[in-house]
């Protein structure tokens, strides 16, 4: 099994992936053209339209509740069950096994705007957007480890043996046959397949790319991640990059109530009936402080 190991040297001459390149550069055109010739077909069907917006957030919003704040940050501890919704429909967002997902976001965070993250902002708004997803991993010069917790953990480990084939059958097969018995299986594969991929894919990626060039840094500037509202949007709630990264194992990315944060309050709401716990929260006097140390450091710089 290949494996990732936070420490591991890199080395720096890399090879294109082409599965990775294929899919990303492929799934957008089949996208316009198989939802051109289905419109063309059926006209606009809000029965549809609705599968799609619901696959959008249902697979967005395993990502960002169940692959990031979860897997990656150990935010707050899940019951089985949600665990395994997490994990066959992140898969379906087609951004790899949470084992590989939350291994590289760990990188990123130990190493962030280093040569050692994945997904470098300093290397272009592009490669961390996308472009590092089209090279093959980098070979270190030792025998490295995926994280222990991962490893240990037995739906994360039969998830990622069997990633590819949930992702086909949750990812694409389940909405066509879902558009099949609303009138239209190619609408079901269409938009709420290959289009709501591509769609999920870049409002991911914007998390990476977007929120580390545009916004404020309320809480540090030790890193490019910033804070934007109009991210968050798109996001599932991640705009809010720059407090992420000063506080990554908080559940929550928008800590204000009217913060568009809908992956935060999945959480909270699962709480309230025993499915989540153990959400972990940062005490208001400490984001006071950071608050207050970077007005600080603004005014002495002016």
């Amino acid at each position: 099994m290949k494996t990732t190991d936070i420490n591991a040297p890199l080395n720096n001459k890399l090879a294109i992936d082409w599965v990775n390149t294929l899919f990303l550069t492929l799934t957008p055109l089949f996208a316009v053209v198989l939802s051109w010739i289905y419109f063309r077909g059926h006209g606009i069907e809000y029965s549809q339209i609705f599968l799609a917006i619901a696959f959008y957030f249902i697979t967005g919003i395993a990502i960002t509740a169940g692959y990031h704040r979860l897997l990656s940050h150990r935010a707050y501890r899940s019951s089985s069950i949600v665990k395994f919704l997490y994990l066959i429909f992140g898969a379906a967002a087609f951004q790899n096994s949470a084992l590989k997902w939350a291994t590289d976001h760990r990188i990123h965070h130990r190493h962030v705007d280093h040569e050692k993250d994945p997904y470098n902002i300093n290397k272009g708004f592009f490669y961390a957007h996308m472009g590092w997803i089209f090279y093959k991993e980098p070979v270190s010069s030792e025998e490295v480890q995926y994280p222990k917790d991962l490893l240990n953990d037995k739906l994360v480990m039969w998830q990622h043996r069997n990633y590819l084939s949930i992702a086909v059958v949750v990812g694409f097969v389940l909405p066509t046959l879902i558009g099949y018995f609303l009138g239209s299986a190619l609408g079901g594969l269409a938009l709420a397949g290959v289009l709501r991929v591509v769609l999920v894919h870049h409002c991911t990626f914007f998390i990476n790319s977007l929120c580390h060039i545009v916004g404020t840094r309320p809480y540090t500037d030790s890193n490019t991640a910033r804070d934007s509202f109009i991210i968050a949007l798109f996001s599932y709630g991640e705009g809010y990059h720059n407090y992420h990264h000063y506080f990554p194992s908080d559940y929550r990315n928008g800590i204000r109530w009217y913060h568009f944060d809908p992956t935060k309050w999945l959480i909270k709401v699962l709480s309230f009936v025993g499915l989540v716990n153990d959400l972990k929260k940062v005490p208001e006097k400490l984001i006071i402080q950071a608050k207050a140390e970077m007005r600080s450091k603004k005014l002495v710089m002016q």
